[in-house]
């Protein structure tokens, strides 16, 4: 078990160049033959149940007012609200387990401020959902931590822009504090504040637990009436045409049956470009590694907040008594051949590639250097050409509506964007101002022009932390 410290040592002996790793850049993300070679997963399976030939865990319905297809944090929240909603002849369809694909490995932080009061309103409510409602509901704990969080500012711009977001945050009753590097310090102790302007500290940001909060999601959309089928594969969508040519969701069809439906949702993540084809509708995302390591036991970090480093591009996450630190790297790798066998599988860590992060949280929480990491964890996870999710009703085909691309923020936005696609299903329009996510936001050129999706796709998560300054679409917080 190697030290944090000594492993950015080795790693940036080996590649030493005249620039600071963080500042070189690389064309391996857009290398054919490097990004295939990565793209085969370590089957570092958590579960070995052959969960599709075990047949689906109920009879599948002769027909529904809507199918939900995918098991994950969008597809829980979906069908929860439909069925929240009144909807409740409603099934949610999942190829393996819930929380299968990529949910169940999400780091699952909620940071309740964005620049856009539309994404300030949707994880309010997610933040409502999983910290209150759920709860008073069932009566189950989602595993809900409100541990806050904390914003890093290395420079005077990063730290106006956090003020402008604590200014947006009091019209929403958020409470937040920009806080000088010795208030820091008082908050943080293992923090390294001789390089910082300032932070921005909201103490009711929080971390959400995967398993929990899908698994008491579809308990409370059941007790509702809606139906929650695992271990049934949708094998095809059936699309009709209607008396002027339009065309139509039919039906859903699965090894097990077919259920008649005029509504899909597709929810399916780094799949559901395939899911799209089967009705003929184009999904312009891409898979891509996303990763954090887990780091052995630190003395004085329990009940500290999260921290989001934007300048050095890293986030470090409570996790109990340890931390788990990720990013966005500069040159991500992509998911070539994305396989429908993948189920609670994870990728071998490119640490070429990772190590950028470590560099930049040894910096901030300098007890990190002589700390061990305990395991990686890198999994897939689906990107969109402006660091938006893709959500409402397709152009191609009539009832077939999108829930995914969430860029790794399904879990945050989840709740927010659950109501509102529900509310677009049985309204025909979503509640909030949804432009930003609608799929019809891109001209038909585009949805299904691959190079641009990879590289543009590439150039958002690479900029996701950057400050969004006009004209650059597609940065984030």
């Amino acid at each position: 078990m190697g030290f944090l410290g000594s492993a950015v040592r080795r790693v940036f002996s080996a590649v030493r160049s005249p620039l600071s790793p963080l500042c070189r850049t690389s064309t391996r993300s857009y290398s054919s033959e490097l990004t295939k070679e990565k793209s085969v997963p370590y089957e570092k399976t958590l579960k070995q149940e052959d969960g599709a030939s075990s047949g689906p865990t109920k009879p599948l319905p002769r027909s529904a007012d809507a199918v939900v297809i995918g098991g994950g944090s969008l597809g829980c929240q979906t069908i929860y609200h439909l069925a929240k909603m009144g909807m409740t002849n409603v099934v949610l369809l999942e190829r393996d387990r819930l929380t299968a694909g990529t949910t169940w490995h999400t780091a699952g932080l909620l940071w309740q401020l964005r620049p856009s009061d539309v994404e300030v309103e949707l994880l309010a409510h997610t933040r409502n959902v999983i910290s209150k409602d759920l709860e008073e509901e069932t009566g189950l704990h989602t595993g809900w931590i409100q541990n806050g969080g904390l914003f890093i500012a290395s420079n005077k711009q990063r730290l106006d822009e956090y003020k402008r977001l604590m200014s947006l945050g009091k019209v929403y009753g958020i409470e937040s504090h920009v806080l000088s590097p010795a208030e820091t310090k008082d908050l943080y102790p293992l923090m390294n504040v001789d390089d910082l302007y300032g932070t921005l500290y909201v103490p009711k940001d929080g971390t959400m637990d995967p398993a929990g909060t899908c698994t008491t999601l579809t308990r409370a959309a059941t007790a509702r009436g809606a139906t929650v089928i695992e271990n049934c594969p949708v094998t095809g969508i059936q699309v009709r045409a209607d008396d002027i040519g339009v065309k139509r969701v039919k039906a859903v069809e699965t090894q097990h049956g077919t259920i008649e439906t005029p509504c899909v949702v597709n929810c399916a993540g780094v799949w559901a470009t395939k899911l799209g084809e089967m009705a003929g509708v184009k999904v312009p995302l891409i898979a891509m590694h996303h990763a954090y390591v887990v780091t052995e036991r630190i003395e004085g970090i329990q009940n500290m907040p999260n921290v989001r480093d934007h300048d050095a591009s890293v986030y470090l996450r409570l996790q109990g008594d340890a931390l788990s630190v990720g990013g966005y790297e500069r040159n991500p790798i992509f998911w070539d051949e994305v396989s429908d066998k993948f189920a609670f599988s994870l990728f071998d860590l490119d640490w070429d590639v990772f190590m950028q992060h470590i560099e930049g949280a040894v910096n901030r929480v300098p007890a990190l250097e002589q700390t061990g990491i305990k395991s990686t964890v890198c999994g897939p996870e689906s990107f969109t050409a402006d660091h938006k999710p893709l959500m409402g009703e397709a152009p191609e085909v009539r009832g077939f509506f999108l829930g995914c691309g969430f860029n790794s923020a399904g879990m945050m936005l989840g709740g927010g964007c659950g109501r509102e696609l529900a509310h677009w299903i049985i309204h025909g329009r979503p509640e909030k101002d949804m432009y930003g996510y609608d799929i019809r936001r891109f001209h038909n050129s585009l949805t299904d022009n691959k190079r641009w999706i990879r590289e543009r796709s590439h150039e958002s998560y690479a900029k996701n932390y950057s400050l969004p300054l006009p004209p650059e679409p597609g940065t984030n917080f």
